[in-house]
């Protein structure tokens, strides 16, 4: 059964999500879906979400709490799971491009290279935002390019990490 509960952050709400007792998501709310949701429910009590809550607050109050503290269970493709686990390892407050990003996954993969465009989507596709940075993604040159929940959340959470944007352009 999947489960929910809403954390209100600095940058504003999100929606964890969990199955199984597991996170499967992090999802950061411009406007309420009308999707389906008979089969999901909203539980406040749930363990793995009152930890994402605890690790949420360690995170917005500045300390760099271990991803590894949460039990995730990514939901996706195997090259989409290949680049979300790359992206645990991008260290707070720093910066990557994409273009290293697929470097990295080509080297997982056994392969010579790979099409930022594909390391781009699956980036995009992230289920567990903020937990999983994403954000600390960018393109060549410091350019900020796209962010799933929009450009502005992409700013706020890289000022919160206190990384310097006097490169950075969009």
């Amino acid at each position: 059964m999947i489960k929910t509960s809403k954390y209100i952050s600095p940058i504003g709400e999100l929606k964890l999500i969990s199955k199984n007792n597991k996170l499967i998501g992090v999802h950061i709310i411009r406007k309420e879906s009308s999707k389906n949701t008979n089969k999901i429910i909203e539980d406040n009590d749930e363990p793995i979400l009152i930890k994402t809550k605890l690790w949420l607050d360690e995170y917005f109050k500045g300390n760099k709490p271990n991803i590894n503290e949460l039990e995730i269970e990514l939901i996706g493709t195997p090259f989409q799971k290949v680049v979300w686990n790359i992206l645990k390892e991008i260290p707070y407050g720093e910066l990557t491009t994409y273009g290293n990003l697929s470097k990295k996954v080509a080297e997982v993969m056994n392969k010579q290279k790979m099409s930022a465009q594909a390391i781009g989507n699956a980036v995009k596709n992230n289920p567990v935002n903020i937990i999983i940075p994403c954000h600390r993604v960018i393109g060549k040159n410091g350019n900020l390019t796209g962010y799933n929940s929009g450009l502005d959340i992409k700013i706020k959470l890289i000022e919160h990490e206190k990384i310097d944007m006097i490169k950075l352009y969009y």
